[in-house]
C-alpha cells in the first residue's frame, strides 16, 4: 500500500502560484499602475490611496498562499467534476444576489422615503452621507458574509447572521469612519 503524499502537487503549485502572484502584484504591477500611494495626506486631511484597495486583495492572495504551503494532508483536488461546477455556480450565484443588493439597495430605498415623504430624493445627491452611504454595503455585504457561512456550515444559523452582519459593519466602519470623502463600493458607481 502507498503511502499518500503529504504536500500533492495541485496543492504546492497552488500556494506557488498565489504567493509568486501576490509578490508581483504588490512589489512591481501595483506601484506602477496606480497614481497614488496607499495612503494620502493632503492638507491635513487623509484619504485612501489608489494602492491601498489592490494591495491588501493582494497581500491576503499571497496569505493564503503561504497557508496553503504550510498545510498538511491536504487532500489532492484532482480533476473538474459536474460537483465542482455547480459549487461554482452556487458562489457565483451568491455573489450575485449580494452585488445587487449593494447596488440598488441605495437608489430602492431612497425612492421608497422619497414616495412616503413626497420629497424628491435622489441617491447620488445623498449616496456620501450617513446612513445612505451604507445601505447597500452593509446589506448586501451582510447576505454575503452570512449565505457563505452558511453554505461552508451546510445550514444557515443565527450565529452565521451575526457573524455576517457584525462583519459588514465592521468594514464599513473602518472604511467609512476615518475617510469622510470615501464612497463605500458601488457607490462611486451610482
Amino acid at each position: 500500500m502507498q503511502t499518500p503524499d503529504p504536500f500533492p502537487r495541485t496543492n504546492l503549485l497552488l500556494s506557488l502560484g498565489c504567493i509568486v502572484f501576490a509578490l508581483v502584484a504588490v512589489f512591481l504591477w501595483i506601484p506602477m499602475d496606480s497614481g497614488s500611494g496607499l495612503i494620502l495626506k493632503v492638507r491635513r486631511q487623509v484619504n485612501i490611496g489608489d494602492a491601498l484597495a489592490p494591495t491588501i486583495a493582494a497581500t491576503v492572495i499571497g496569505l493564503g498562499g503561504v497557508m496553503v504551503f504550510f498545510q498538511r494532508r491536504a487532500p489532492n483536488a484532482g480533476g473538474i467534476s459536474l460537483r465542482n461546477l455547480g459549487s461554482v455556480a452556487y458562489l457565483l450565484a451568491i455573489c450575485g444576489v449580494s452585488f445587487a443588493l449593494m447596488r440598488w439597495t441605495g437608489p430602492v430605498v431612497a425612492w421608497i422615503a422619497g414616495g412616503i415623504t413626497g420629497e424628491a430624493l435622489d441617491y447620488r445627491l445623498l449616496r456620501d452621507t450617513a446612513p445612505w452611504k451604507y445601505l447597500g454595503f452593509v446589506l448586501g455585504g451582510w447576505v454575503l458574509v452570512s449565505a457563505l457561512i452558511g453554505w461552508i456550515e451546510g445550514r444557515i444559523t443565527a450565529r452565521g447572521l451575526i457573524v455576517g452582519a457584525l462583519a459588514s459593519l465592521a468594514l464599513a466602519l473602518l472604511y467609512g469612519v476615518p475617510f469622510d470623502h470615501l464612497l463605500l463600493p458601488p457607490n462611486g458607481d451610482v
